[in-house]
């Protein structure tokens, strides 16, 4: 019988979370233990306390994709914006007021990038970081929009806060979502709980989706790295070459970006004399670089 297993599990002290003395809270959380158990299998008691919502989630999609039911909703995922898409239309609630994306932004490049909720140490660290080089993004021509799961005022509170204590003021918007853009724009990945990762979206003048970064929540972004690949990927377009890893600092070619390589074994062998007569610099045909 329940009553006799529970009992037992309450008083046995070879048990694991067991309450020898039988209080009230001991008998009800052995109570919830033996449920949680029935519905989602043995409870992970080194986790410290009783109910774990990320292992929650996790079970409930392991046990419905055994049944054939995919929680992660593969419609959801086809809709995901991809690299070379064209950035989602939004109507968005925002701290500088309504705003239509990508129309807002017409003619400039954007990035935006996503948090889990307002008043949260490495969020504001981010923004800090983000307002500190927005002068930078605006010389490239690109703008900066935020995106958090809260009220809109709850991010001006917010705001306010950091320009209080950190005596920074942040001054490009910041879009208030219950949740309907960070679905839109695939920011809930259910293996990481039901709070959005830390996303970034890269977004050309022409509204073209060009750089997608996913971050933990536990890990704040590289801001400096977000603004290098704004000015690499325009570098890129404008001459149409190609950028070295960790440019401008490339261990082997500096500050040169790479010529593509030749598309034809013509090409090929012309770009190799090029190169012995040092017309071009290069390690071989296919591995040509320049500085502009």
């Amino acid at each position: 019988p329940v009553a006799q297993r529970l009992e037992q599990r309450t008083h046995n002290p070879l048990v694991a979370g067991s309450n020898p003395a039988g209080s009230t809270l001991g008998s009800f959380t052995m109570v919830g233990k033996y449920i949680f158990e029935m519905v989602f299998g043995p409870a992970e008691r080194d986790a410290g306390f009783f109910f774990n919502h990320d292992l929650y989630i996790n079970r409930r999609i392991e046990r419905n994709n055994k049944r054939g039911l995919n929680m992660e909703n593969s419609q959801q995922r086809k809709s995901m914006p991809l690299l070379g898409d064209n950035f989602p239309e939004l109507k968005v609630q925002t701290t500088h007021g309504v705003m239509e994306l990508p129309k807002a932004f017409s003619g400039k490049w954007f990035v935006l990038f996503s948090h889990p909720a307002d008043f949260t140490p490495v969020c504001t660290t981010e923004f800090v970081a983000f307002q500190k080089r927005y002068d930078a993004f605006k010389s490239l021509n690109c703008e900066l929009i935020g995106l958090s799961i809260d009220q809109v005022f709850s991010h001006i509170k917010w705001e306010e806060w950091i320009e209080e204590n950190l005596k920074v003021e942040i001054q490009f918007p910041i879009i208030a979502d219950t949740g309907a853009v960070a679905e839109t724009l695939g920011l809930i990945h259910p293996g990481k709980g039901t709070n959005t990762v830390r996303a970034v979206f890269v977004v050309d003048d022409k509204a073209k989706i060009r750089v997608i970064l996913y971050y933990p929540q536990e890990l704040g972004r590289n801001m400096d790295e977000i603004l290098r690949i704004v000015e690499a990927i325009q570098i890129a377009d404008k001459n149409r070459v190609s950028m070295p890893a960790n440019w401008p600092n490339n261990e082997l070619i500096k500050d040169h970006v790479i010529i593509p390589p030749p598309a034809d074994a013509k090409s090929a062998k012309e770009r190799k004399e090029k190169a012995k007569k040092g017309e071009i610099e290069g390690y071989d045909w296919w591995l040509c670089h320049k500085k502009l």
